[in-house]
């Protein structure tokens, strides 16, 4: 079973040496795990997931003015854990001022600059939007809780901008090991998000029996835009096209709850047709947040550890001068990139 101990081991004192528990914990689990903890979980993969949550967020601030987006614009309505947010923490009347702060977190997040000095700025924003404001979709409530789950993942990033590769010299220790556990948390509630909205959509009538699309695109504020009306009104005036509309949406979605379990390849393929879902999801019902969101949720589930996205290369001296002093040269890691799950 692998639990014997070789004889010619040298016994150890009891109690810690050095306060060296944690550093033996790490080592044992670095030892266990190397094949997976060998790729740094700082990439340029999670920094456009990133990008995308904040660009969401952005959106719904931007769109929508205070006198939309509060519910009640005074400090009635500022009570329990909700008093803590932007809009109820600045004094009554100032939710313009809370909403350009909130746009201005966003873009800097957006950007990709100081990770670890971003992630806090944006959990807080993205819950605030949750907490205080009233004009919300699904992916407000996904980006609050992904921002949430990030913490750890940012907060040990030692990147200058979340575009780069992280530092050759990334070694095996508590941040890696805390990323890597953040990210399988991500992993999981993704997963669960999925795997809960393929079930309980079979406790649907409309959804069950496979004419659920019907309704939903001809229902007021989800009609899709004029351009694409004709075609969403001859797939969904047959049978079998608006059967096969709606049950291709429930198998999807319950492929990518297990997607994690796939191999590779057909995780890849997965990620392809959910990005391509969550895009028509945001051009035909014109929830541009919840595209964005799930996005970005996506990114992080199904994208290999340590995936780095290859930015456009920029031309010209002074170009190619910004991006070596502000974003750094692209150059690769200690380790090959590699998929680990």
């Amino acid at each position: 079973m692998g639990l014997e101990r070789p004889a010619y081991r040298t016994p150890v004192a009891s109690g810690p040496a050095h306060g060296g528990l944690l550093d033996g914990w790490l080592a044992r689990v670095g030892r266990r795990c190397r094949p997976g903890l060998s790729v740094a979980p700082w990439s340029s993969g999670v920094g456009l997931a990133r990008t995308l949550l904040a660009a969401g967020t952005s959106a719904t601030l931007l769109v929508n003015p205070p006198a939309i987006l509060l519910a009640v614009d005074g400090v009635e309505h500022c009570t329990g854990p909700a008093a803590a947010g932007i809009w109820c923490a600045l004094p009554s009347g100032h939710g313009q001022l809370a909403r350009w702060i909130g746009i201005a977190v966003l873009i800097v997040v957006a950007s990709g600059w100081r990770p670890r000095w971003t992630a806090l700025p944006h959990w807080y924003i993205s819950w605030s939007v949750i907490a205080n404001l009233s004009a919300l979709d699904g992916g407000d409530h996904i980006t609050a809780t992904l921002t949430l789950l990030l913490l750890p993942l940012a907060l040990t990033d030692p990147r200058r901008w979340h575009w780069q590769p992280p530092p050759a010299d990334t070694r095996i220790g508590t941040g890696r090991v805390v990323a890597h556990a953040a990210l399988i948390l991500i992993w999981l509630q993704v997963a669960f998000v999925y795997l809960h909205a393929s079930i309980a959509k079979l406790d649907v009538t409309e959804w069950a029996d496979g004419t659920a699309m019907f309704y939903w695109l001809r229902t007021p504020g989800y009609e899709p835009p004029s351009l694409l009306r004709p075609l969403t009104e001859t797939v969904t005036g047959s049978a079998a096209g608006v059967t096969l509309f709606t049950w291709s949406v429930l198998v999807l979605e319950f492929a990518l709850a297990l997607a994690r379990l796939l191999p590779p390849g057909l995780r890849r393929v997965l990620l392809v047709a959910g990005l391509a879902f969550h895009i028509g999801i945001a051009v035909v019902l014109e929830l541009v947040t919840f595209g964005f969101a799930m996005s970005g949720a996506l990114l992080l589930y199904l994208s290999p550890v340590g995936h780095q996205v290859r930015l456009p290369a920029i031309h010209g001296s002074a170009g190619a001068q910004y991006v070596t002093a502000h974003v750094g040269p692209d150059r690769p890691t200690a380790v090959p990139e590699q998929d680990t799950a």
